[in-house]
């Protein structure tokens, strides 16, 4: 009986041990990734407020999240980290249920190169992407290239056949009409 007590007191410690601590220290507010570096794209998961929408803010947000409800009490929304933020902890209040702050928690931002320094936030060159093959013209400055020597020539010749034609046919209407 003793060993079964022992036994189970040792697995209530290796579960609490193993426990995800985001949770539980954060209030209601879990950040993804946990620790983002200056110019990430973060998300937002709060849990406590009975709304369909709520505001997060802080001062490690380029602009307030807007979090839209998911049912069971939890809000989602993303953000950005400015990329001139300095590393540090900043706090995260929820604005919901008519109530200001009423969820809490805190994101911990790390220097560039950080724990997350494998996968960018964002591109980091000019991505062609969305529009099939316009993708190429999307980037093409229309001004700096236009009709070349080849189109100028086609062009002339077709404006020439069209004026002779038009000549021809008034001519012709012209010697019908005095017969």
């Amino acid at each position: 009986m003793r060993s079964m007590r022992l036994t189970l007191c040792a697995g209530a410690v290796v579960a609490a041990a193993c426990t995800p601590l985001a949770y539980a220290a954060d209030d209601g507010v879990s950040v993804t990734p946990s620790s983002p570096a200056p110019g990430s794209d973060i998300q937002l998961r709060a849990t406590g407020c009975t709304d369909q929408a709520g505001t997060a803010k802080s001062a490690a947000f380029v602009t307030d999240a807007q979090l839209t409800g998911q049912g069971g009490g939890v809000l989602l929304g993303e953000t950005r980290v400015p990329t001139s933020l300095t590393p540090g902890t900043y706090a995260i209040k929820v604005s919901c249920d008519g109530d200001d702050g009423k969820v809490g928690g805190t994101v911990v931002v790390v220097p560039q190169g950080g724990s997350n320094a494998a996968v960018p936030a964002s591109p980091v060159a000019p991505v062609q992407a969305g529009g099939g093959g316009t993708a190429r013209f999307a980037s093409v400055d229309a001004k700096a290239t236009g009709p070349g020597t080849k189109q100028a020539v086609i062009g002339l010749v077709l404006a020439s056949v069209a004026a002779v034609a038009v000549a021809l046919r008034s001519a012709r209407r012209g010697r019908d009409s005095r017969d």
